[in-house]
């Protein structure tokens, strides 16, 4: 059984923010931190099998693919990766690009990741709030410039990116041809409400990604019977004996846990193991605070 608090631990990127509160009041001066990742309170074996982050992108990230399971062993790796994105802010006018504009033969292909074309044929979308995405791996992507993204992903250290708009940063040109698919990416973007309470934002083979938005003074049972990870993204609550507000995470496994929801109420993200939403997860106690 587990039950506890995330760290969060920041992460220093060419692309990232200056200032990321709310989501953390530690401010290193001069740095821009691009990720925050949340991690167990503890080192412990064997790993969580998911990672949750928030990605605050002040300018763009590269362009860049992740491999499947079959290719990561090849290269000696656990697994492949598969990730979700949620939009947390958006500036506007902005954009990701999920998938190519049109089939690409792998000639093609790698000319446009040499001559740096690849940018022009990476289908980009504006996002607004509220707005989700799957990228299975071998899904060419990239987050654009004024953004704030929450991110489940595999937890596994394998991205190839093909173009970093010149900061230098080493490219994975052969292993990103490798495991690329050169062709447009459909579906990627449907959300689904499963209850008045609970939105699926993205579901893979490895995770089930979900809202929720939980109306004030109410009191829930949370069935957290395969690895979980939730994110507070507004609002409060208190986690069996944790006071929650926006940018805490906590690590559940194993474990029943009651969410009291204070009189703001509770917009927070959920993700977990399974490869299909788990109806039992949220089960309101039908009394209030």
């Amino acid at each position: 059984m587990a039950f506890e608090l995330a760290r969060t631990i920041l992460h220093p990127k060419p692309w990232g923010m200056h200032d990321i509160r709310p989501w953390c009041d530690r401010m290193p001066n001069r740095i821009k931190t691009g990720e925050i990742s949340y991690e167990r309170e503890a080192d412990t074996h064997p790993r969580p099998s998911l990672c949750l982050k928030l990605l605050f992108a002040d300018q763009p990230l590269s362009i860049q693919v992740h491999p499947d399971d079959t290719y990561a062993g090849t290269i000696g790796l656990p697994s492949g990766k598969n990730e979700a994105w949620y939009v947390v802010w958006a500036a506007p006018g902005a954009q990701i690009g999920v998938g190519l504009t049109q089939h690409l033969s792998r000639v093609q292909l790698r000319q446009a990741i040499v001559d740096q074309s690849i940018a022009d044929l990476l289908l980009w979308r504006t996002v607004a709030p509220g707005d989700s995405c799957l990228i299975p791996a071998g899904t060419v992507h990239a987050i654009g410039a004024g953004l704030i993204i929450a991110e489940i992903q595999n937890r596994a250290d394998a991205t190839f990116r093909l173009y970093d708009y010149g900061r230098g940063r080493e490219l994975h040109i052969d292993e990103g041809m490798a495991v690329a698919l050169a062709e447009p990416a459909t579906g990627m973007f449907e959300q689904c409400r499963l209850s008045e309470t609970r939105r699926l934002l993205a579901a893979s083979a490895k995770f089930i990604f979900e809202r929720l938005d939980l109306p004030p003074g109410s009191i829930w049972h949370l069935d957290a019977e395969s690895e979980t990870w939730l994110l507070v993204l507004k609002g409060q609550a208190a986690a069996g004996n944790l006071s929650l507000s926006t940018g805490d995470a906590i690590f559940a496994k194993d474990n029943k846990i009651t969410l009291r929801v204070a009189a703001t109420g509770l917009t927070a993200l959920i993700a977990y193991d399974g490869c299909g939403p788990n109806i039992a997860l949220m089960q309101n106690r039908g009394d209030t605070v």
